[in-house]
Order: structure tokens, then sequence, then C-alpha cells
């Protein structure tokens, strides 16, 4: 059977399904053939509820805005946005002998696409779909992913990527460094692409091609007018051979961001993610201990980030620049916090700060940071967070999402709290940041 998604057939729109991307998603699921392309199947179920902007909303009390998700982008991303000389020559799927797609590039396999969309998949990681069909269609159809949203009452939801990498750094593997530059621009256009489903609830952050500062400053100011709210840049450059955050090099970058009133992702994963989760460590301890550590090590290395950047004299000299730590938890906040001031005093002439605030003030000033999983940082350490900083994410559809759970977490997280503070956390910091408008039934 030829894929509804793996296919010849040339796109420049994302994906819009006819038949409704729920019934492919349980028709694999159930084994049964989920039919050909959804284009040609003018007699099966439709959307329950329209959902193209300017249609008007369904009846939903929403209470949360999702700081970070993912798209698991569809086979058309750049093969139908670079001009024809280079569509061999970026990363297409191809389905495999053993029923998987997987990315290509240059004949190398690059990702499988159904890791990442692991949610309501009922077997431990890192088992997955296998494809497309075999996933939940909010992975990768907008429609799907606003319906989603609705039965989780998520008004808006922040939208990063997968197989280039939570940097932009897989693209370092191409040579030509015009077609890096395109595959970035490609990237970011499918990204206003699929927000055009309904762009106030659709959040987009555009990537960088954080190897050429010069390119990145161009790629903010063509992002900002095409709607983009945020910037994805990796959080330690010198590990690709380019200059320390607090280098000067990078200060058109910031002074850019600064003037569009962009903030800064740093994503966790990137820098260097290689090593932790291999098959030597899997063959001595397991899939899961090996997993567990993996993770921990991804979080603790974006507190690394955070204190580098808060002893970089960034934040000093771009004082309304903002950062955000994404998907790396917030129970390290107040211990990095304070060894970052403790340190940095005792190695200052006369243990005073070298800028106006600490650098901890600093992060109360201009860093956020995202959490979904934790129970004890909400529980017990509200007197030492900055809770004006605080961002909810779900990590749709990654191994660690809620998915199916997202209002039981939130009630063992954030139940013992006010109202007031809870509406905090799960929408006013965020709306604030993002400058995320209310639905009208709000307004």
């Amino acid at each position: 059977m030829v894929s509804p998604f793996v296919s010849a057939t040339r796109r420049t729109r994302p994906i819009c399904f006819v038949r409704h991307p729920r019934a492919l998603w349980e028709a694999a699921r159930s084994g049964a053939d989920p039919g050909s392309h959804p284009g040609h199947d003018r007699g099966s179920v439709v959307r329950r509820c329209p959902r193209r902007a300017g249609e008007g909303d369904c009846v939903t009390d929403y209470r949360i805005i999702d700081c970070d998700t993912h798209i698991t982008e569809t086979p058309d991303v750049w093969v139908e946005r670079v001009p024809a000389r280079y569509r061999d020559h970026v990363p297409h799927v191809v389905r495999t002998d053993e029923g998987k797609d997987v990315w290509v590039l240059e004949g190398q396999q690059i990702y499988t696409v159904g890791l990442t969309a692991v949610a309501g998949w009922d077997q431990p990681f890192p088992a997955g779909p296998p494809t497309y069909e075999a996933m939940h269609p909010a992975a990768h159809d907008p429609h799907a992913r606003l319906e989603l949203m609705d039965d989780q009452r998520i008004w808006a939801q922040v939208l990063y990527p997968n197989v280039a990498g939570f940097g932009s750094q897989r693209f370092l593997s191409i040579g030509d460094d015009e077609l890096k530059l395109i595959c970035v621009r490609a990237y970011n256009d499918y990204l206003r692409d699929f927000a055009s489903a309904d762009p106030r609830r659709l959040v987009t952050v555009m990537s960088m091609p954080f190897w050429d500062v010069d390119a990145c400053v161009a790629e903010v100011r063509r992002g900002v007018e095409a709607g983009h709210r945020g910037i994805l840049f990796t959080g330690e450059p010198q590990r690709f051979g380019l200059p320390f955050l607090g280098d000067p090099h990078w200060d058109p970058l910031w002074s850019v961001a600064q003037e569009a009133g962009l903030p800064v992702h740093f994503h966790i994963g990137s820098g260097d993610v290689g090593g932790t989760f291999g098959p030597e460590r899997i063959a001595a301890h397991g899939t899961a201990a090996t997993y567990a550590l993996s993770s921990v090590e991804l979080f603790l290395k974006n507190g690394q980030q955070v204190a580098d950047l808060l002893t970089s004299g960034v934040l000093p000299r771009f004082p309304d620049l903002r950062f955000v730590s994404v998907e790396s938890g917030i129970g390290w906040i107040p211990f990095v916090l304070e060894a970052v001031d403790h340190s940095y005093l005792e190695a200052r002439p006369g243990r005073t700060s070298e800028w106006e605030l600490l650098p901890s003030e600093y992060f109360a000033r201009q860093v956020y940071a995202c959490f979904w999983f934790e129970t004890a940082a909400t529980r017990h350490l509200t007197e030492e967070l900055p809770l004006d900083n605080l961002l909810f994410e779900t990590d749709f559809p990654h191994p660690t999402c809620l998915y199916e759970d997202v209002a039981g977490q939130i009630e063992r997280g954030l139940g013992h709290l006010s109202p007031e503070l809870q509406h905090q956390l799960l929408w006013a910091n965020a709306a604030h940041l993002y400058r995320i408008d209310s639905p009208a039934a709000l307004v």
C-alpha cells in the first residue's frame, strides 16, 4: 500500500485531511487498512467542529497555555519548500522494508518518525508507532491538534521541532552552506503553514542558522514578518566551535531579538546530546535505567546553560531580552541560583557584583523555565521559585508527555495552590511572554 504520507505527490501546504485523521489513527491501531490518500475519501468521517481561523471557537472552558509541544514534521517539509535542484539533498521520508517511516539525508537514516510521537502508544519507550498512520493524528495534523487541545482545555500551544534537532544542529551535516540556510528557512515556513489552521492558538518558535550570526539576524527579521513569536537557539554554541554565549559575536542576534520582543529559547538537547543513551549502557543497565539517566542529564544540562547565561553579561547588556529554558523542569532552579550567586561572589573582589544585579536577580528579571511532571517543586519550593517566570507544558507527543492525564497532573502538582496562582502558572505568565490573546469567550 502506498502511504498517504510517504508519497510522490507534491504538496506546498500542510496535509489537511478530508477523512478525519483520528479515524485513520484508530484504523491503523486496530490493524485495519486506513485506506488510500485521505484526499480521495470523500464519504468518510469529518471533523465534529470547524477549526479554521475566523470560523469561531467551540464552547470550551480553556484554562491552559501549553509552552512546550512538538510537531511530527510531515514528509513534504523540505522536498516541497526548497529549489528543485536541492530536493535529492534534503531530509525526506522513506518507508523501510520493515514497514517503518524514517527520515533520510544523503542516503543515511537520521531519524525514526515514530520515536517522538508516542502519545497514546501502548508499549514503553523506545517502542513507538512505525508509521504516520499509526501515530496520534494530532502529532502532525494541525486540525487534529486543535481538537485535542479543546479536549484538554488548552487554548494555545508553543511548537518545537524534531527532525533537525532542538537547536537545528542536524543541519550542520549538510556541506553546502546555502542549502543549510535554505533548510532552516523551509522549516520556519512550514511552521507558519501549520499554524495557519489557527494562528491565535498555534504559537511558532523559529529555528536559527546558528552557525552564521548575520544569517540569524536576517532570519529573525523575516520571521517577525511571518508571525513567529520566539527564537530557538543552542544553549551551548561553543560545542560547535562557535563563540560562547557572552561573546560580543552574538550581540547582533540578541539586539534584534530584543528589538522584536521575541524570547530566545534553550530547549533541552540543543547542544551536545551524544553518548549517554547508547547500546553499551543499555546492555549494562537496561533501557529504563539508561533513559532515566539521559533524561536527568538533559534537564541538568539546561541548568548549566542557564548558569552560563546568568554570568555571561548578556542579560545586563540586553535588559529587555527574555530567555526560556524549555523542557528542563524547575526543581533545579533554587539550587542553581543559590550556587551561582555563592560561587560568583566568592571570586569577585569585595564579594560584589560587576553588574547592577546578582546573577539570580537577572534570572528573576529575564529568564523563564517550563515544568510538567513535577510535584515536589510545586508543592515544597513555591517560596523559593520565581513564580512569575514559570510556564506549564505537556510535551505532547513526546515520550514524557502528559497526554491522557493533563488534568490529573495539574491537580497533583498545583491542586494545593490558590485558583489565582494556578491561573498565573497555567496561563497568565505565558500569555504575557508570548502576547497571546484570550479566546472571545473569555474577553
